[in-house]
């Protein structure tokens, strides 16, 4: 009998990052306006509406983790999408519902590893995004020119930008030893970004 097998796996960071905030993450898929983006039966309302709760959050994170990791994300200022989703509004004949403050008070308390992991959860959402996309077209009758940008992430480079993320992250946690602080806050953002969308959408 082989032995190879009983070799335990090694757990590395991105597979504890994964395990530790899948059960937020997966809170946040079972809200109603979530599950309504892989519905068939999608209506133009949820659809607007989520793009209106989910400006609140982008917009924040540009205005509060940005300025935070942009010293070691050289190249966040192109991942940007806050303007996407106004542009997406605009183009489906929808307005910016009441915005709501997303990140309250805690621009003073966030370290950088606590915002790479809440950065690490909207960057997923965009490699996510590209899944939504298709049932959005497919039943809502939107194309490239109308209402789909923000869920067209970077287009054809949304693979690559996302794996030069995880990189980074992964460089930065071994260097750094935040493996703790970085998924507390993956964690935080799913569980806040769940509690967001939840308070201020009816369907």
């Amino acid at each position: 009998m082989s032995t190879e097998n009983l070799i335990p796996t090694e757990i590395t960071f991105l597979d504890n990052l994964r395990n530790k905030t899948s059960e937020s993450h997966k809170a946040l898929e079972a809200i109603p306006i979530s599950k309504s983006l892989v519905n068939p039966a999608i209506s133009l309302h949820a659809y607007s509406l989520y793009l209106s709760l989910m400006h609140d959050v982008v917009s924040d994170y540009e205005k509060v983790i940005y300025p935070i990791v942009e010293n070691v994300i050289l190249d966040i200022s192109e991942r940007k999408k806050a303007d996407l989703i106004l542009q997406d509004l605009k183009s489906i004949g929808e307005e910016k519902q009441k915005g709501h403050v997303f990140l309250k008070n805690h621009d003073q308390k966030l370290s950088l590893p606590f915002a790479l992991g809440m950065l690490y959860v909207l960057e997923g959402s965009t490699l996510g995004g590209r899944f939504i996309l298709k049932n959005i077209q497919e039943n809502l009758g939107l194309n490239e020119e109308k209402g789909i940008s923000y869920f067209s992430g970077y287009g054809n480079k949304t693979g690559s930008y996302w794996k030069n993320f995880l990189a980074f992250l992964t460089a930065y946690e071994a260097q750094n030893n935040a493996e703790e602080e970085i998924i507390a806050g993956a964690d935080f953002a799913f569980t806040i970004i769940g509690k967001h969308l939840s308070e201020n959408s009816s369907l």
